[in-house]
């Protein structure tokens, strides 16, 4: 056979195995991400996020998300206080974390994404922390880019339009740092913290003289996406689908969430000292996990999943069934029983962290305690359904979304089930008593 003749029919194989090569997966040409949560949050905000990556190809070995020590932040950024975290503790945690994912994943650059105070947190690394270095994307939710007010009795707080902090990071022609791409997401109005009226900060009527517009940076691809509320902007599939569009240059094929047949979960019980939230691992908590009716919120025989932790406060590996309901009961010291029902997982995470619950002052002397809580978003009157037991929980603000959570205080009466809806989803929770100490929370992946 003639050495052209052999060429000639090796074509057809080369062209073929070129086209596989430009289809490739598109974690395989992708960076590492890095999410970085907001003010008193934690990186269990992210598992939904991942789970959109991940349903479009991303390898979920360069998926992380950095869980703060001390997550919220000082009320005067320059003077210590107890739990709490100044820009400088936040930007030397970050720059860890960077370090350790390029080490993992051998990569010589991230993808940063960053939801409110960890927008702050991502632009005093690139700034002042020399990492634009290790970074090619800075993506930034519902970023106090330009404060939530400049008030002068909050001069000294980094999230103070004209404080030092945001000052410095703001000065320039442009408002962001070479060699990174940056974008930001924001609400067209229905961001708490991008508003001109100070009833968020609890000065209603109080102009802030920060406008819908301050999460946008003078130089970075400023992306408005109308009446999400301000942890939608991290968290929703509208606000994913334009961070995968940033970061692979095309958009998404899917915004949901593929299923997984094997769903393993893990995650962390962190402290609420004081009632501080932290990242702090708990050793000695308790944890069980039990599936549950979805009708009725009963438990389905013994407990599926059951540990006590050690020092890195690590409650699993639990390997759930597909389509099962789940009620995580954590008992941990200085906390009451807190039973939080959970809609099934589709998929895996080891970031499905868990902070015990106490009683508010008076709470025990209701018959139980019940809440709803959809930490990736809130809720909105006229934009979204949420009911607990039938009823609209007292204390979620009208206009502008800024309740995450709901209440009820419900009397004393044998275990029934307690429905808890929001939009089309409905979890079913039981009324375990608050006079044995028990806290009943129904919690929304979405």
């Amino acid at each position: 056979m003639s050495d052209l003749l052999r060429r000639a029919r090796a074509l057809p194989l080369l062209l073929l195995l070129a086209a596989c090569a430009a289809f490739q997966p598109a974690a395989d040409q992708s960076p590492p991400i890095v999410f970085v949560h907001g003010n008193g949050d934690t990186a269990a905000l992210w598992h939904t996020t991942a789970w959109r990556f991940e349903s479009n190809g991303y390898d979920r070995k360069l998926l992380h998300a950095v869980d703060f020590t001390n997550p919220l932040a000082r009320s005067e950024d320059a003077k210590p206080q107890p739990l709490r975290s100044s820009t400088a503790d936040q930007m030397a945690e970050l720059a860890r974390e960077v370090a350790e994912v390029r080490r993992l994943t051998g990569r010589d650059k991230v993808a940063l994404i960053g939801s409110s105070r960890g927008a702050n947190t991502i632009r005093n690394y690139l700034k002042n922390g020399g990492g634009a270095a290790f970074v090619s994307h800075a993506i930034l939710s519902g970023g106090t880019n330009h404060g939530v007010s400049d008030w002068e009795e909050t001069r000294g707080s980094e999230f103070n339009a004209k404080g030092a902090f945001l000052t410095q990071l703001n000065a320039g022609p442009d408002e962001v740092v070479a060699g990174v791409r940056f974008m930001t997401i924001r609400s067209d109005n229905n961001d708490k913290y991008a508003h001109p009226d100070g009833m968020f900060l609890g000065k209603p009527g109080r102009p802030t003289h920060v406008g819908y517009d301050g999460p946008e940076l003078k130089g970075a691809q400023n992306v408005v996406i109308p009446k999400i509320d301000h942890r939608e902007t991290a968290f929703g599939p509208l606000a994913f689908a334009e961070m995968y569009r940033f970061i692979a240059g095309r958009a998404p094929a899917r915004t949901d969430i593929a299923p997984e047949a094997e769903v393993v979960l893990n995650g962390k019980v962190n402290a609420v000292p004081g009632g501080v939230p932290s990242n702090l691992p708990v050793a000695g908590a308790k944890v069980e996990i039990y599936a549950v009716s979805a009708a009725t919120g009963a438990r389905i025989g013994a407990a599926a999943h059951a540990k006590s932790t050690g020092g890195d406060g690590l409650w699993g590996p639990f390997r759930a069934q597909p389509g099962t309901y789940y009620e995580f009961v954590i008992q941990a010291p200085g906390h009451a029983i807190t039973h939080i029902y959970r809609s099934p997982f589709p998929r895996s995470s080891d970031i499905v962290h868990l902070r015990p619950a106490s009683l508010a002052k008076g709470d025990e002397t209701a018959g139980s305690v019940v809440m709803i809580t959809r930490p990736r978003g809130y809720f909105g009157h006229g934009r979204d359904t949420f009911l607990l037991d039938a009823k609209v929980p007292p204390g979620i603000n009208q206009g502008v979304p800024g309740a995450s959570s709901g209440k009820l205080l419900l009397p004393d009466g044998p275990l029934r089930p307690v429905p808890a809806r929001f939009n089309d989803e409905t979890i079913t929770l039981q009324n375990w008593p608050a006079k044995d100490n028990h806290v009943v929370i129904g919690e929304f992946h979405f």
